[in-house]
């Protein structure tokens, strides 16, 4: 072979390698880690809000601890907020555009982003676990409009049943004379909860059962029986609401139950015989909404990272930028290093979720407990890197770190993660 023939052969290979020819083309896609235009515009988009409307009103509701109403409304006016846009990013099938947004949102401020984003794990449940006619009908109901945007709760943890859902008391019994659902209990750090317009909440229907008892109802707006109960006041994302949700002998019409009477029927009878089900309603939108609830924790670490990484660039210290210092400018590579390695988990968790990969090893669990612990030791360090600074309330780290704390505790601690994955991997109950 001659050098120029050489040379044509080896430009041919690199052209099929990059996709640039009709030979490779018909292989099918190859594999990238490069966003589409459309990825980027969302993301360039919700930056955008989150840059010039969120993080100028962080400070504010933190102190306030208030629902950020103001902000919602402005979301849901350039159709940020609304089942649309979370239709548009769930379209994405390649699973990253939802995480992409949320990552965004959180880098301007988890409390403001989870007041906005709460509402769509009430509507996951509703779409993972509801009729298409439910869907149509509850899911809008969930956003409001832009001129009145509304809010949603999904309630299933109580005050005896946080990790462990088996343990749920709040029931509901359906009685056949008016074809209502009649709900009694009380629940527990609800996000939105007592606020919303929509609550679905998670009750058993035969305790015996345990976790494979219980289902999804929804409750509609106005309902008599259902009722806020204490505020929560919390260490971090203070923006969102949390509350007690009191259901006392609440009735809802039949057609409320999520996915419908006759299918619960069925699945409690093949469960009652011995056979297994793979439904259960807690589990199944947590499961579902764990690599989107790690891409909220890596926005909120990405943005102590860049915070820090900045204050060390002009921050001078015996007569020289601290970044110039080893010490500085390793955590700083390891925070890099931590969060683009919980960011790959977390795409790879939502490609597989979206293009209905089963999780054979808890690849869920891992991206929400990796990204959770590095936006808790990220912000820890940045906090260090600023010193004193950092510590006070004119520095946004110290927030920062308050927003990542709940990250490794709600929607299933590290402990829970990793009791999952061991028995995922293993095939070993742990316990």
């Amino acid at each position: 072979m001659t050098e120029t023939s050489a040379v044509a052969e080896a430009e041919k290979l690199v052209a099929e390698a990059a996709g640039n020819t009709d030979s490779a083309s018909s292989e099918g896609p190859k594999f990238t880690l490069e966003l589409n235009q459309d990825q980027k515009d969302i993301r360039e988009w919700v930056h955008g809000f989150a840059e010039g409307v969120v993080r100028p009103a962080a400070e504010e509701w933190d102190e306030r601890e208030e629902t950020p109403w103001p902000v919602i409304q402005e979301a849901a006016k350039i159709g940020l907020y609304g089942f649309e846009a979370l239709g548009q990013f769930w379209a994405d099938e390649t699973g990253l555009t939802l995480p992409i947004a949320n990552e965004e949102l959180f880098w301007g401020d988890a409390g403001i982003g989870m007041a906005i984003m709460g509402t769509s794990l009430a509507v996951a449940a509703i779409f993972g676990q509801g009729t298409p006619e439910q869907m149509g009908e509850w899911i809008p109901q969930c956003f409001g409009s832009a001129d009145d945007p509304k809010v949603a709760s999904f309630c299933s943890s109580e005050p005896d049943a946080g990790s462990d859902v088996s343990a749920i008391r709040t029931t509901a019994k359906y009685d056949e004379a008016t074809d209502e659902w009649v709900l009694n209990g009380q629940k527990a750090w609800a996000t939105n909860g007592g606020i919303a317009d929509v609550h679905v909440v998670i009750a058993t229907v035969d305790r015996e059962l345990r976790s494979r008892g219980h289902a999804a109802f929804v409750i509609p707006p106005g309902t008599k029986g259902c009722e806020q109960g204490a505020k929560v006041k919390k260490h971090g994302l203070r923006a969102s609401h949390t509350a007690d949700v009191h259901l006392d002998d609440c009735r809802i019409p039949g057609a409320c139950l999520l996915g419908g009477k006759e299918k619960l029927d069925e699945r409690l009878a093949r469960v009652r015989e011995g056979k297994r089900s793979n439904s259960q309603a807690a589990m199944q939108t947590f499961e579902a909404s764990r690599p989107t609830v790690g891409a909220q924790a890596l926005g909120i670490a990405r943005a102590a990272y860049e915070y820090s990484l900045n204050y060390a660039k002009e921050r001078e210290q015996f007569g020289k930028a601290i970044i110039e210092n080893q010490a500085i400018a390793f955590t700083l590579a390891d925070m890099k290093l931590e969060i683009d390695a919980a960011r790959l988990l977390v795409w790879r968790a939502a490609w597989m979720g979206r293009n209905g990969h089963k999780f054979e090893n808890a690849e869920g669990s891992m991206s929400k407990l990796k990204a959770g612990e590095v936006a808790v030791w990220s912000t820890e360090r940045a906090i260090q890197i600023l010193g004193g600074n950092g510590y006070t309330r004119e520095f946004p780290v110290e927030r920062m770190h308050r927003d990542a704390k709940i990250y490794t505790i709600f929607e299933g601690t590290s402990e829970i993660q990793r009791l999952v994955i061991s028995r995922a991997i293993s095939g070993v109950h742990v316990k």
